[in-house]
């Protein structure tokens, strides 16, 4: 009799294990699906701090609402301050276009005045000059936030590397004639297919472009500028060489810096952020630059594209 009745305890002990077992699985189910769900909602940016009861939820489940909410919250601050840099950036250029403009026109109009004698005209120049130099400062200052800001989206597409630099070359040719540089577009060609690369053209145009610039201002007169090409299996690469006055181990990690600029170069024109640029630019696409270079050797960027 003892015996049955020991075995009929170790049964109902055992049936109030399970069912107490099958109750923390149902309610642990039930938690981690609701939780499970909160998490689908943040990733995908519909998550709502609405229909919330702490009396219903579990610790765990009330701190993950919690901690969301705050993700939520933050998310919402981030796009209101995005958009007022939206504002900002445009009224900037806005305000200062016109400006600009007119005193590029009205030294235009002093250049030409007969009346003027040799200094009043050399006084005019520099005026034209730093004037021009403030408009390329706030360009730049003003692509940068875009892009930084995400005001500007690069769409890289697949596109010829030979379209692209034949383009940029047709595009420096004259500078480079007008000041003394010898400019060179060597593309390799193999005979069986044309290089591609997957890039935005407009932005990797501007980036290749103030590579290309600087090039050609830290390149003593009849040096050379050289823009080659190179197909690796995952990337295109972009050459641009120039024996100029080369660039230090030192300042080799700090010349993409935005506004950095080597006391090397002190007299030469230029505001520090297109070599800035150009790496933002590219790394947004999924490629990068490397620099190659010694003080006096002149300097090799070399430019790597996504292959198409």
């Amino acid at each position: 009799m003892t015996g049955h009745v020991i075995a009929v305890s170790a049964a109902v002990i055992a049936i109030a294990a399970v069912a107490a077992a099958l109750i923390i699985y149902i309610r642990t189910s039930g938690i981690l699906g609701r939780i499970d769900r909160m998490l689908d909602q943040a990733i995908s940016g519909e998550f709502s701090e609405t229909d919330f009861s702490e009396e219903r939820m579990s610790r765990l489940e009330t701190k993950t609402h919690r901690y969301l909410a705050k993700g939520r919250t933050a998310q919402k601050q981030i796009e209101a301050e995005r958009a007022a840099i939206k504002t900002i950036v445009s009224d900037i250029s806005h305000q200062t276009k016109t400006p600009i403009a007119n005193m590029l026109l009205y030294t235009e109009l002093l250049k030409e005045n007969a009346s003027l004698d040799d200094e009043g005209r050399e006084l005019v120049s520099r005026i034209e000059e730093q004037t021009g130099k403030l408009s390329f400062l706030i360009s730049s200052l003003v692509k940068t936030s875009r892009l930084e800001s995400g005001i500007i989206s690069l769409v890289p597409s697949e596109n010829s590397v030979q379209e692209l630099l034949e383009e940029l070359y047709a595009v420096f040719r004259p500078q480079a004639e007008s000041c003394g540089r010898n400019l060179e577009l060597d593309l390799r060609d193999d005979g069986e297919s044309e290089l591609t690369a997957v890039f935005d053209r407009r932005w990797t145009m501007e980036a290749l472009s103030n590579i290309v610039d600087n090039a050609l201002k830290y390149t003593e007169k009849n040096g050379n500028v050289i823009i080659s090409t190179v197909q690796y299996p995952m990337f295109a690469r972009v050459d641009i060489t120039d024996d100029g006055i080369g660039i230090s181990e030192e300042e080799s990690s700090r010349v993409f810096g935005r506004f950095y600029r080597s006391q090397q170069a002190v007299d030469k024109p230029g505001v520090g952020i297109g070599l800035y640029l150009a790496r933002e630019i590219i790394s947004r696409e999924g490629g990068y630059i490397r620099l190659d270079s010694e003080l006096g050797q002149g300097a090799t960027f070399s430019v790597f594209l996504p292959a198409g």
